[in-house]
């Protein structure tokens, strides 16, 4: 039996507020869509993973699934049910996993019993017992609820393709909030399982928070060592980090020469323990000769995002007697910020000279040392 993921993240997050869709806001330097969507793509027993997405939302979730193999955005609709239909049609038979974007972590555990659970009902979902006191009421409390036979119900939630298209057609379109309700009205069997407290949904700000304190107990600290050094040669200006500086001279390089730039690239590949810059970019492949630094960075930043690490911070010192780096300082920082996508202050940008001794003393070229400091799954 073929199993497809179905995200939905079609949603415009209005209870959360904001410009941006919730589903797209970063959880440790990435959206939460591509958590979600990651959870499952990386799951043994699915075949294929499919995201519907809102109206005018396609430029959002390409950004944030750039890199996977998950096919053309679904464009969804009005209701939650219009969408789920809408990536139906994407998925021609077999079993069907549909998932919320907003639940970003879905332990492997859970897929598990959810697919061993098809084989002797309509439908499965993930389920959490409720443990506070339920009363009715408004400004005051009313009567207690019996909480015994009530359920905290999940996604994902898992349904044979064709008994999921019948609910909807014997139900109709509603504005269900999820798929078990469609299923239950249709006369269908839904199975219960094991649910997790990962699943939580994310909701108001305070989720945010709890999902970053979740992550960060998954990950582990590592710190790389960057250094990079270049020979005056030619005219000017000169690359650092990414800012062009003007200088009588130049650098020579196979690329553009941006010490900086390098140093930090060797010190985020060594951090994510991925390598050199030289395996990555060597000085052989003319694809690279002239080439700007800035992409050497930006591919590495990815790398360590996709690996599921995140970049706290980054040190980086211009050792070199001319030209003068004070008066660039804020630039350079803030243009290392954008393309690792950090805030400004994850960002140090330092000078210094070696009074006259050495190479950089001899006014022969230039140095960059770099320190990043990230964090990686304990697992990688």
């Amino acid at each position: 039996m073929s199993v497809t993921a179905l995200i939905v993240a079609a949603g415009k997050g209005e209870r959360l507020g904001g410009d941006i869709p919730k589903q797209y806001l970063p959880i440790g330097g990435k959206p939460a869509l591509r958590w979600a969507v990651e959870a499952l793509a990386g799951h043994p027993s699915i075949d294929a993973v499919r995201v519907v997405v809102g109206a005018g939302q396609q430029d959002l979730a390409s950004a944030a699934l750039h890199g996977m193999n998950v096919g053309d955005p679904i464009e969804g609709g009005p209701e939650r049910s219009d969408s789920v239909l809408n990536g139906l049609e994407a998925i021609s038979e077999g079993a069907v996993l549909v998932h919320d974007a907003a639940r970003p972590f879905c332990p492997p555990e859970v897929v598990d019993r959810l697919i061993a659970a098809l084989d002797k009902a309509d439908g499965a979902v993930p389920v959490l017992a409720v443990a506070d006191t339920l009363a009715q009421g408004a400004a005051f409390l009313d009567s207690p609820v019996d909480r015994k036979r009530l359920l905290r119900v999940q996604t994902p939630q898992a349904f044979h393709v064709e008994d999921l298209i019948y609910a909807y057609e014997e139900a109709g379109r509603s504005a269900a909030t999820d798929e078990s309700t469609v299923m239950l009205a249709a006369g269908l069997k839904v199975a219960t399982v094991e649910g997790d407290p990962m699943l939580e949904k994310l909701t108001t700000p305070g989720d945010w928070a709890r999902a970053e304190a979740i992550l960060s107990s998954r990950l582990v600290p590592r710190t790389g060592m960057g250094f990079d050094v270049h020979a005056f040669a030619g005219d000017g200006p000169i690359m650092l980090g990414g800012v062009a500086v003007p200088h009588s001279r130049g650098l020579a390089g196979h690329s553009d020469a941006d010490v900086v730039l390098h140093a930090i690239t060797d010190a985020l590949l060594g951090a994510g323990g991925l390598g050199d810059i030289g395996e990555h970019f060597p000085p052989s492949d003319p694809q690279w000769k002239g080439a700007a630094s800035h992409l050497f960075l930006a591919h590495t930043a990815r790398l360590v995002r996709d690996g599921g690490g995140i970049v706290d911070h980054v040190d980086a010192t211009i050792i070199a007697e001319e030209p003068k780096v004070g008066p660039h300082r804020s630039a350079i920082r803030m243009r290392v910020a954008e393309i690792l996508q950090l805030k400004p202050d994850q960002v140090s940008i330092k000078a210094t000279t070696t009074e006259g001794l050495g190479f950089t003393g001899r006014r022969e070229g230039m140095a960059a040392q770099a320190v990043v400091s990230i964090r990686m799954p304990a697992s990688a």
